[in-house]
C-alpha cells in the first residue's frame, strides 16, 4: 500500500494469480532478514495505517481480493499495538470479499 492506500492500483499485473504479502512499514527495519525469509516469490504491499483512513485501507485490500484472484495473502505485523490496525483490515477485507483464499498472518517480535 505503499505508505498511502491509494497509490497501489488494485487491478496491478504483480497481483494477478500471485502470492502477497501486506506487511507494516516498520518491519524491514526491526527484522534483518526480512527480504530473505518472506519475499521471495511474492507481490508485497506496503502500509502502515496507524494515522490513515482504516477504512480506505479495507476498500483497497477488499478490491484487490476482488480482482486479482490472489492465491494467498501473508499480514506481517510487529507486536506492538499500532500495527494490529494491519491484521483488522485483511480481515474485514475477506469478510467484504467473501474469499476462501487462505490468509497467514505473522506477529514479529519487538
Amino acid at each position: 500500500m505503499s505508505g498511502h492506500p491509494h497509490l497501489v492500483p488494485v487491478d496491478a499485473p504483480y497481483f494477478r494469480n500471485a502470492y502477497v504479502v501486506i506487511v507494516t512499514d516498520c518491519v524491514p527495519f526491526a527484522y534483518s532478514d526480512f527480504h530473505n525469509d518472506f519475499l521471495e516469490g511474492m507481490a508485497i504491499a506496503i502500509g502502515g495505517p496507524k494515522l490513515d483512513d482504516l477504512d480506505a485501507y479495507a476498500n483497497k485490500v477488499t478490491s484487490i481480493l476482488e480482482k486479482s484472484d490472489i492465491r494467498s495473502l501473508k499480514v506481517i505485523h510487529m507486536e506492538v499495538p499500532c500495527c494490529y490496525g494491519l491484521v483488522h483490515i485483511a480481515q474485514e477485507s475477506f469478510r467484504r470479499s467473501k474469499k476462501d483464499t487462505r490468509l497467514d498472518v505473522v506477529k514479529i517480535g519487538i
